[in-house]
């Protein structure tokens, strides 16, 4: 039995869902709110931004033999043999934080929350051996996810979750490599021969939030394999409550 067990590979990857989507900085309630007025009430928030993101340091990446350069434009997949080959451990892709824009954290160690522009940072999890693909109709996406679409990408659209917060929410700015999740990031090889893999990011800046209202947003990747589940609400997408109180 153990014979016919993989390293690399879980066995039951059929029964795998579709991944889900998370969001950094998180909290127990999936709601970000803060005082701009107070400090204290919007560090926290910055330093998960910061520590999440040191892991994207470019310093980090340097060495040859575990990275290579994939493009800052989206790209097909990128091929390192089989999971069960004998090349052992594989490339990954560098991703570099300055892609991320404002949300870098490199100019703005606030990440915007300072100004009442705050920034999410956005990443699909992980699944072994997994290739997205994106959408091959624009059947299921909401017309104004629409433009979102390009090849080679797995796109990310957010919108208010609610119907009476339309007009509220403002103007959402999306960084990243094309506002999206470029296939080149993909498949993950898994732990023992990717330890050191990044999985590609999409910040998120909200720039123009009304102030001293609780707004629900919902955000969204658009895949023809990736689904959402009533029972998973990370599945393929996520809420947030976000709230900034300036009184």
């Amino acid at each position: 039995m153990l014979l016919t067990l993989s390293n690399y590979k879980p066995t039951w990857q059929d029964r795998v869902a579709p991944p889900g989507l998370s969001h950094t900085p998180k909290s127990e309630k999936a709601e970000v709110t803060f005082n701009l007025n107070d400090v204290e009430t919007y560090l926290p928030y910055a330093k998960a931004m910061r520590d999440f993101l040191s892991n994207y340091d470019e310093d980090k990446q340097k060495d040859q033999m575990k990275y290579e350069d994939c493009g800052d434009d989206p790209a097909d997949y990128k091929n390192r043999g089989d999971l069960e080959s004998d090349v052992g451990v594989r490339k990954a892709c560098r991703f570099n934080r300055r892609l991320l824009g404002p949300c870098s954290g490199i100019e703005d160690r606030e990440f915007g929350y300072k100004e009442g522009k705050p920034c999410l940072i956005v990443k699909l999890n992980r699944i072994v051996n997994f290739r997205p693909k994106p959408p091959s109709s624009n059947e299921s996406i909401p017309e104004d996810a629409q433009p979102k679409v390009q090849p080679n990408l797995i796109p990310l659209y957010c919108t208010n979750k609610k119907e009476e917060d339309a007009g509220k929410i403002g103007e959402i700015k999306y960084y990243g490599i094309g506002g999206g999740f470029p296939l080149q990031y993909y498949p993950y090889y898994g732990k023992l021969l990717h330890d050191h893999y990044l999985q590609p990011l999409v910040a998120l800046q909200f720039t123009n939030l009304t102030m001293n209202t609780e707004l629900r947003i919902e955000c969204k990747v658009f895949g023809d394999n990736i689904g959402y589940s009533e029972k998973d609400r990370y599945q393929g997408r996520f809420d947030i409550k976000i709230q900034i109180n300036d009184l």
